[in-house]
């Protein structure tokens, strides 16, 4: 059965269309929802028709669109998409999208916490892990849990949230990750450190929550498990009591991120790289089996850690960037 319609132009059909064979073919596509309703918005704006739908008409979208650079190519990037599934339906002849090249994007310098600030912050955190009552508590240190294994593990914040109970593997010291970002399953083993504070958080649970009452992980309690909404408060928290917190900056053509908990995979993967170095590795050789456990597709997309080998390197960046343009300034 066809989900509700959300668009208005005269491609709303269409839109739909596309985001049901993409689902059929494995992709999701809750979050390009908003990218096709900017353009069937300016369609109606514009009272555009089929035959309006040439380059000159979505470099003029293009130009409306009032978002940064990187999203400004994503939005192209699935509007590619569709315009070549309706060639493909043999609605239109050519895709309009073809020859129009992406926008210039700026370089992004994420936020790495050093290994010692990894530890204060998660230190802040399990300081204010509440007691008041044995349900508040277990989800306190369900969410102390989550974030430690972010810190210890490079797990996306969506991954901990989604983990089950069968998932953490006793005997082999494993987590089985299902079908999270690339729709992709991967089991990792847990390092020895966090190994320690989740067999520490598993026994608090099954004091407190019987494993049948609640499929989930990281429980809430008899019903539920722990959302990323419990834990990007108590992150920010952390990192404000421990001094962290840093406005993100744009210098020049350059973002330098502040600290958000996606910074802490970040952090993992550059730490590891900086390990394997300080161990007389190679980083570089190391690639491929730091992709395979973080989950990327590729490991070219592990490379861009190289850029940024470890927290006084970036704070080094910042400063020289900022340094420098107040020069120019004078």
């Amino acid at each position: 059965m066809r989900s509700k319609i959300e668009f208005e132009s005269f491609l709303a059909h269409e839109i739909e269309d596309y985001l049901e064979y993409r689902t059929k073919v494995g992709f999701t596509y809750k979050k390009i929802r908003w990218f096709f309703s900017r353009f069937d918005k300016y369609i109606i704006e514009k009272k555009a028709g089929m035959e309006d739908l040439n380059s000159a008409f979505l470099l003029s979208f293009r130009d409306k669109l009032d978002v940064a650079p990187g999203t400004i190519n994503k939005i192209f990037i699935h509007l590619r998409g569709f315009f070549d599934y309706l060639v493909r339906m043999e609605v239109i002849v050519e895709n309009p999208v073809k020859q129009i090249p992406p926008v210039a994007e700026r370089a992004y310098i994420p936020f790495i916490f050093s290994p010692d600030q990894i530890e204060s912050m998660l230190k802040a955190v399990q300081q204010n892990i509440s007691k008041k009552d044995k349900y508040d508590f277990l989800k306190n240190l369900a969410v102390y849990t989550a974030i430690m294994l972010m810190a210890r593990c490079g797990l996306r914040i969506s991954e901990p949230v989604r983990l089950k109970y069968r998932h953490y593997r006793h005997d082999e010291r494993t987590l089985y990750i299902e079908k999270t970002k690339f729709n992709k399953d991967r089991l990792i083993p847990v390092p020895k450190g966090a190994v320690v504070e989740l067999e520490n958080y598993m026994a608090a649970r099954n004091a407190i929550i019987d494993e049948n009452a609640n499929g989930h992980l990281l429980a809430v309690d008899y019903g539920a498990g722990i959302s990323t909404n419990h834990i990007y408060p108590r992150f920010h928290r952390a990192v404000r009591n421990t001094g962290l917190s840093e406005p993100s900056r744009i210098v020049g053509n350059t973002m330098f991120g502040d600290p958000r908990p996606h910074c802490l995979r970040h952090s993992f993967a550059v730490n590891t790289l900086k390990a394997v170095r300080q161990r007389g590795g190679s980083p570089q050789n190391a690639l491929a089996i730091l992709a395979a456990y973080m989950g990327h597709t590729d490991y070219r997309y592990t490379m861009k850690y190289l850029k940024v080998i470890d927290a006084e390197h970036r704070k080094a960046l910042v400063d020289f960037s900022i340094t420098r343009g107040k020069k120019q300034v004078l």
